[in-house]
């Protein structure tokens, strides 16, 4: 078995999820389905594979607090810190600095910090799996999710499921990727479902280390040059200047569009192990258990005349007359009212908030 690290994004602000998620305490930090909070349950679900002190987790200044009193046996320097937000090919980039220096032929498994897998164990076989393809075959692995609707929300695989006699791991259920799309429309969607041969581009992957910094290296030659110079520093009294400096300077983009895409040979895993990417609070409601009337209550509520909404009060008690379709959510210092279907706009209030400065809300 390969020496495995687990490298966990944690730095984003879950905006869809206002009024719960703030700046300082994100979706991640949160407890949004179930017990504990969401990198918690990420954590725990690879334990029995990636003992702690190969976990990094990779977030901003605000957040690192809370996450070192979050996991008391990861070591705090495995906490990295990003000073600007830049997309996931720069996080994956520095992680990928820390990890080289201490085995470069080591395989690295990328996680979101904010993911559900309801069959936790036949995710563990999967990225065992991975993990093995990884390591002997030197390719980029990522896991793809079979689709059960036409979802509009995320981006897609279109895989080459037929033998074509170039895939030595086609008896094993380990595809070649035959093209990446971006969030389709719905009708697009739709015919992406049809097709059969299109997965929902889960953002988990799968590399040797050494491998997925070449790749860097080849498609984003201006962002490795920057890298290096953080390489040059780690360690060193010189690091924090660094990185800021180099942040400043790097391009933010995704590690989908600035290498996977571009990239010659990217093999695929279909997941089927209930993937939720816990993108919005209709993503919730979806999941959540509901009564009779379609109703998923959190906290005190009293619910007369309605049907198929999400309550979550807090310490509030919240009362519902003669509505249906919607989302409520109530927090100390705000409320979210937002029709069924339309969470995917809440970013949009954050969006005021900032541009207004009413920063206590964020």
């Amino acid at each position: 078995m390969p020496n495995v690290y687990a490298v966990i994004m944690a730095g984003g602000a879950g905006t869809r999820f206002w009024p719960r998620s703030r700046e300082k305490s994100p979706k991640q930090l949160l407890e949004i389905v179930g017990k504990g909070t969401m990198i918690q349950n990420t954590v725990q679900r690879i334990s029995d594979l990636i003992e702690p002190k190969n976990i990094l987790i990779v977030t901003n200044k605000i957040q690192k607090p809370s996450l070192e009193k979050q996991f008391l046996n990861i070591p705090n320097e495995n906490i990295i810190v990003e000073p600007l937000g830049r997309n996931t090919a720069p996080c994956i980039g520095l992680a990928g600095l820390f990890v080289r220096r201490i085995d470069p032929d080591a395989v690295m498994v990328v996680l979101p910090a904010d993911h559900i897998m309801h069959d936790e164990e036949e995710f563990r076989r999967v990225l065992r799996l991975a993990i093995w393809v990884a390591y002997e075959s030197g390719k980029l692995i990522t896991i793809g999710i079979q689709p059960t609707r036409p979802e509009t929300g995320y981006g897609y695989i279109q895989v080459i499921d037929e033998d074509d006699g170039t895939n030595p791991y086609f008896e094993r259920g380990i595809y070649k990727v035959k093209t990446f799309a971006e969030k389709p429309n719905l009708t697009t969607a739709k015919q992406f479902l049809d097709s059969g041969d299109f997965l929902w581009n889960s953002g988990m992957f799968v590399w040797r280390v050494n491998t997925i910094m070449q790749e860097i290296e080849q498609h984003l030659p201006d962002m490795y040059q920057e890298l290096l110079k953080i390489d040059d520093v780690i360690g060193s009294d010189k690091y924090t200047n660094v990185l800021e400096t180099t942040y400043r300077i790097i391009r933010g983009i995704s590690i989908d569009y600035g290498v996977m895409e571009k990239a010659k040979e990217v093999y695929v895993i279909k997941g089927n192990f209930g993937w939720s990417d816990v993108g919005s609070w209709d993503e919730v409601y979806r999941i959540s258990g509901r009564d009779d009337n379609g109703n998923s209550v959190t906290g005190q509520a009293f619910l007369h005349d309605t049907k198929n909404t999400l309550v979550y009060g807090g310490d509030k008690f919240i009362s519902t007359i003669g509505v249906e379709d919607l989302i409520i959510i109530a927090t100390d210092d705000a409320v979210l009212v937002c029709k069924q279907g339309r969470s995917q706009d809440v970013k949009e209030i954050v969006d005021y908030l900032r541009r207004k400065q009413k920063n206590d809300y964020l």
